[in-house]
């Protein structure tokens, strides 16, 4: 991996949403869902720069990075809370490009489905598929790219998340899309999922660390105190390691993940969701879980997030299984699970 060339992706990504997607562009995107102007400013300054096709081929009008090399941008997607579901519409049109899928310039959402008894499509959660244009769907039959705007809507109660139904006459519409038989779209969507989170993981921390040094209590600030001190340390121990167990996840020079790494990425992750956000709210007290305040926007994401693909149980039963049938030392598992020369 050029690691500089990852840098320099990262680096746009940032200045971008940073001036692009502020909190107040968040706020109105959750309110406005996809039919807001703010959602479809944002999306097509993410298509002018060429995101959404990072994982395309030259040729095909992409970057033709991995996912080892935009592990920087689907960081800063999480940094800086991007209600748009661009990390998975970046694999989505991989995906599609490769199986000779034709797809327009919209967004992608992706998910898992189950097939009705009258051989319609029913998603019963799919993660921003109320702001998504289309869904490309992964059921134990087949996969197929289905549009949201023919589905019937179900909101959920995190803003842009839905369960979508479609009937057998949609589903039968669209042509299957032929994908590697054994890439599952849970571990796709766990990969880009633990490194968004890397992403918020580390914004929250930092919001709390200025909150600590700015809180005045007793004539000094808040983060003086021992107490404080410590869950701040605790915090940063889980923020570092989650970001590397990302980084794992992510790592490589094709769009395929291996499913043990993400396994480690998305357990890791998901464990620090839960502590980090935690934490958060202990040390801002009550201001930290009002609406107007912004931290909320990053710590709700992770909770979110934190079950997006599967939850730290799942992927410790993932990891454990093929623990369970290794045969030889469990280092040498290790080993082949973090001995990645491309990971920095």
């Amino acid at each position: 991996m050029n690691t500089n060339e990852n840098d320099l992706f990262a680096d746009a990504t940032r200045e971008v949403l940073k001036g692009q997607c502020t909190p107040a562009v968040v706020r109105a995107i959750e309110a406005g869902g996809r039919d807001a102007s703010a959602t479809q400013s944002l999306w097509e300054q993410l298509e002018a720069m060429g995101l959404p096709k990072a994982l395309l081929n030259e040729n095909e009008g992409g970057s033709g990075l991995g996912l080892g090399q935009v592990f920087g941008i689907l960081e800063q997607c999480g940094a800086h809370a991007l209600p748009l579901p661009l990390a998975d519409t970046m694999v989505a049109r991989a995906l599609l490009a490769k199986s000779g899928t034709a797809c327009g310039a919209g967004s992608i959402a992706l998910a898992q489905g189950q097939e009705l008894p009258d051989g319609g499509w029913h998603c019963p959660l799919v993660r921003q598929g109320a702001l998504a244009e289309a869904v490309l769907v992964q059921t134990p039959i087949a996969w197929r790219l289905l549009k949201v705007d023919q589905a019937h809507r179900a909101d959920h109660a995190d803003a842009g998340d839905a369960a979508l139904t479609w009937s057998s006459a949609q589903v039968h519409a669209v042509p299957v899309i032929v994908v590697d038989a054994d890439l599952q779209v849970r571990t796709l969507q766990a990969a880009v999922t633990a490194a968004q989170m890397a992403g918020a993981l580390l914004q929250v921390f930092q919001r709390t660390l200025q909150y600590a040094n700015e809180r005045q209590q007793f004539g000094r600030s808040i983060g003086k105190f021992q107490a404080i001190q410590h869950q701040l340390a605790v915090m940063s121990e889980h923020v570092v390691a989650a970001r590397m167990a990302a980084q794992l996840g992510c790592s490589g020079d094709g769009v395929k993940p291996d499913r043990l790494r993400v396994a480690t990425a998305k357990a890791r992750c998901s464990e620090a969701a839960l502590i980090v956000a935690e934490l958060a709210h202990a040390i801002h007290g009550a201001i930290g879980f009002t609406e107007e305040y912004d931290l909320q926007l990053f710590t709700r994401r992770l909770h979110a997030w934190r079950q997006t693909a599967g939850s730290e149980a799942y992927w410790h039963a993932v990891a454990g299984e093929a623990l369970l049938a290794h045969e030889g030392m469990t280092l040498d598992m290790v080993r082949r699970i973090t001995d990645v020369a491309a990971v920095h």
